[in-house]
C-alpha cells in the first residue's frame, strides 16, 4: 500500500524566479515533514526551475508545462495531490514560522475538516507591511464568508476528499468560491482556529493587480451563495469600511 503524506503543499509558478526561494526556504525550515510538496509550474521562461532544482527538496515534486492560468494550474495540483489535507501555498509566500506546518498537523491529526490560521502583509523583500484588515472568524461556518474573504486563502487547509475543482469560470475570485464550498462540504463545528499568525502573504498576487475585476467577480459569487439581497446589503457596509480605512 502506497505511504501517502499527511498534508500536500501545493505551489502554483510561472516565472517565480525572484520570489520563489523565499517559498522554498519556509519550507526546507519546516520541522514537520510528512508532507508532499507539489510545484505546478506553467512552464516558466526564466530561472524558476533552475532554482527549484537547486533546491534540491526531498518533498518537492515539480511539474512544468503549459497550463489555462492561475485555477487550471490549482485544479491540477488538487488532481495530483497524495496528503488527506491540502493547503496552497503561493510563490513568494511563506509559512510564518518554522512550526507552522506542525501546528496545522496537530489539527489534522484529530480530523478536523478545516484548519486555519491568521495572515500577516509582507513586500518582496519579506518586510512586515501589516495584518489583513480582515479578521479570521472565532468560529467558521458558511456565513463567515458572506462578510468577505474572511481567511486567506493560503492559510485554509482542507482534507482533500472535501475539496472541489476550482470554478474556471472565475479568473481572479475562484478561491473565494472555493472556499465557501469547502466549508458547505465540511462538517458544522469541526473546523480549527490556530489562533496564530502561520502566514506571511507577499502582497503583489493576481487579485491585488485586478482588483476592481476581482470585486466584481466576488460580488457574483457572493450572490450565487448567499443572494442578492443579503450581498447588496453587506456590500454597503464594505464600501463603508473601505472608506473608512482610505483605501478607495
Amino acid at each position: 500500500m502506497e505511504n501517502k503524506p499527511l498534508i500536500s503543499v501545493i505551489t502554483v509558478t510561472y516565472n517565480a524566479g525572484q520570489v520563489i526561494s523565499k517559498t522554498l526556504n519556509s519550507l526546507r525550515d519546516q520541522s514537520f515533514k510528512d508532507f508532499e510538496h507539489l510545484v505546478i509550474d506553467g512552464a516558466s521562461k526564466d530561472d524558476t526551475l533552475k532554482i527549484l532544482t537547486e533546491a534540491n527538496l526531498p518533498q518537492t515534486i515539480v511539474i512544468s508545462e503549459p497550463d489555462k492560468g492561475l485555477y487550471d494550474a490549482m485544479n491540477k495540483g488538487l488532481r495530483k495531490a497524495k496528503g488527506r489535507y491540502v493547503i496552497f501555498l503561493n510563490a513568494g509566500d511563506a509559512f510564518h514560522e518554522p512550526d507552522t506546518l506542525e501546528n496545522y498537523a496537530c489539527g489534522a491529526r484529530k480530523g478536523y475538516d478545516i484548519i486555519y490560521g491568521d495572515t500577516v502583509i509582507v513586500d518582496s523583500t519579506g518586510n512586515y507591511i501589516g495584518p489583513r484588515h480582515l479578521s479570521v472568524p472565532v468560529k467558521l461556518t458558511k456565513e463567515s464568508f458572506s462578510e468577505g474573504m474572511l481567511i486567506c486563502h493560503q492559510a485554509f487547509m482542507v482534507k482533500k476528499e472535501l475539496a472541489p475543482l476550482y470554478n474556471l469560470e472565475y479568473r481572479f475570485s475562484a478561491d473565494y468560491d472555493w472556499c465557501v464550498k469547502c466549508i458547505s462540504n465540511s462538517k458544522p463545528g469541526n473546523s480549527l482556529n490556530l489562533q496564530k499568525v502561520s502566514i506571511d502573504y507577499l502582497s503583489e498576487g493576481l487579485t491585488d493587480k485586478n482588483k476592481f475585476k476581482s470585486l466584481k467577480e466576488r460580488f457574483r459569487i457572493m450572490s450565487n451563495h448567499y443572494g442578492l439581497f443579503k450581498t447588496l446589503s453587506k456590500h454597503f457596509g464594505f464600501l463603508f469600511r473601505a472608506l473608512k480605512r482610505g483605501s478607495l
